[in-house]
């Protein structure tokens, strides 16, 4: 088997208060195999974005990486310097992020701003060759007119065609994998389907990876091979996508599961995960999901699982321990 594009090995994610340390991301190790889409699922405040900005090197300070590694083609890059990061993110690691508007700047062209990431991450491209480069991935996404619309402004494009020149400007320097951050969450669900489409095609075409953050399960299963759900800050159930849908072990995932509507199915009320994710200073001991399981025990309350192996995968769960499962 060939080695996994990217490696993360029990990252850990702190940020120093006056009041104490929070823990964002605690001990979560994951890998993303060349032209492979990992998906990443989980409520609001279970960690996903903040592992992306790990991996990336773009966390807000004074949060900062405190234990682990996160390895790049084999490489370690945690620990580089600002310089040498930025030499990585953009040319090797791209991002798409939620809100496009955050990612294009107003006040120049998409076309000016696609030239411009080209030549930074290649020098010798002129800008005749990089105009062209640029049409060619206006195209690629699915840009119509490509030739005028190259020339117009971001507000002068559908919120789904932002998104578009987004994916485009990260495919800029070809890069090998792409943190895609919530790339769907504020279009209309045919547009979604687009972007979801697009987003496979590239990676079947390019042999581009992706890891998908999302908390849309139905996006998870039209696009990923592999899912991680996380739960504060930790990964509860990794694997396959097909068998974590149809399977799932971790009671949180059975519970998100439960909470997808499904067609042709009549149900007066979906299922509801009693309770919120908790916050950083109040991480209960023991599984953080204890106060919220319905199939919670002794121990669940005592002591942190460790993630056990299951098919292609593993889970972290006392129900699902080798010895005596009681599920």
């Amino acid at each position: 088997m060939a080695d996994p594009l990217l490696k993360v090995e029990d990252l850990k994610v702190e940020f120093p208060t006056r009041r104490g340390t929070l823990v964002a991301v605690d001990g979560v190790s994951l890998h993303i195999d060349p032209g492979e889409v990992l998906g990443v699922v989980g409520e609001s405040g279970a960690g996903k974005s903040m592992t992306g900005n790990a991996i990336i090197g773009l966390l807000e300070p004074p949060g900062r990486v405190a234990g682990g590694r996160i390895l790049f083609e084999g490489r370690r890059i945690d620990d580089l310097p600002y310089e040498e990061m930025r030499k990585i993110r953009g040319r090797h690691i791209g991002a798409i992020f939620q809100d496009p508007l955050t990612s294009l700047n107003p006040l120049y062209t998409v076309g000016r701003q696609l030239i411009e990431t080209i030549r930074t991450h290649d020098e010798a491209v002129g800008e005749t060759d990089a105009r062209t480069r640029a049409l060619g991935l206006l195209r690629e996404v699915g840009i119509p007119a490509a030739e005028a619309r190259i020339d117009h402004y971001p507000h002068q494009f559908s919120g789904g065609m932002r998104q578009r020149v987004v994916i485009a400007l990260a495919l800029c320097a070809n890069p090998r994998l792409i943190i895609a951050d919530e790339p769907t969450t504020a279009l209309d669900v045919s547009i979604q389907a687009q972007i979801i489409a697009l987003i496979k095609r590239l990676c079947r075409e390019h042999g581009t990876a992706v890891m998908l953050v999302t908390h849309d399960m139905g996006v998870i299963a039209e696009t990923a091979d592999r899912v991680a759900v996380m739960y504060s800050g930790r990964i509860a159930e990794i694997g396959p996508v097909r068998e974590v849908i149809k399977h799932p072990r971790h009671p949180y995932t059975v519970g998100l599961m439960g909470s997808i509507p499904k067609v042709g199915q009549r149900r007066e009320k979906l299922t509801q995960i009693e309770g919120t994710m908790p916050r950083l200073n109040a991480i209960p001991r023991g599984c953080a999901f204890n106060p919220r399981c319905p199939k919670v025990f002794a121990r669940c309350r005592e002591e942190r699982p460790d993630p056990r192996p299951t098919p292609g995968g593993a889970v972290a769960c006392w129900l699902n321990a080798a010895a005596g499962r009681p599920a």
